[in-house]
């Protein structure tokens, strides 16, 4: 879906949820279950070719601790590096989520989750704590994090990212200790 969205775009075609599923070769329903408003699915598709492979992103990090760090950061200088695109794609979110006033819908946006879940999968945490222990690294890292330490806290970027680190250190030390 977010290819083909890339494609019309490319090729100066307005971007329809509709044309977006014709596109990728997939139902209407289908499309409309992750993405009902097409704004989102452009600021998303815009956001998704930045995203660099896991692997890249650990490389060189041989433990649990390591890679979720190195996840942590990653993923908030993504968000600093293309503040304005996350800022957009944050506000369509919020806007999508009131249009359909508060109602349950399909998430999206769990590139960290997958990422942190990969970093963690052999810290031998029992699978409640290594989903607290996701949960809460999601939290403290990417543009809600960013938002909230240069808006909220008023933080220049360098002092921002340390506190990203502090956090993320802090909580794998109290979900993995002595590591």
């Amino acid at each position: 879906m977010l290819d083909a969205t890339r494609s019309l775009i490319a090729d100066g075609i307005p971007v329809t949820v509709q044309r977006a599923a014709d596109e990728a070769g997939i139902s209407k329903a289908t499309a409309y279950r992750y993405f009902s408003d097409p704004s989102l699915l452009v600021a998303e598709a815009g956001l998704a070719l930045e995203v660099a492979p896991y692997e890249d992103v650990v490389a060189g990090c041989d433990t649990p601790r390591a890679r979720a760090l190195a996840v942590s950061l990653y993923i908030f200088d993504l968000s600093v590096a293309h503040e304005a695109a996350f800022r957009n794609f944050l506000a369509r979110n919020l806007d999508a989520w009131a249009a359909e006033n508060g109602a349950p819908r399909q998430r999206r946006g769990a590139r960290r989750v997958q990422m942190f879940r990969a970093a963690l999968q052999d810290a031998g945490l029992p699978e409640p704590e290594l989903d607290a222990l996701v949960t809460a690294l999601t939290l403290a890292t990417g543009s809600e994090a960013m938002i909230a330490l240069f808006d909220i806290a008023r933080t220049d970027p360098d002092t921002a990212r340390a506190t990203v680190a502090l956090v993320a250190e802090a909580l794998l030390d109290r979900f993995l200790p002595g590591t």
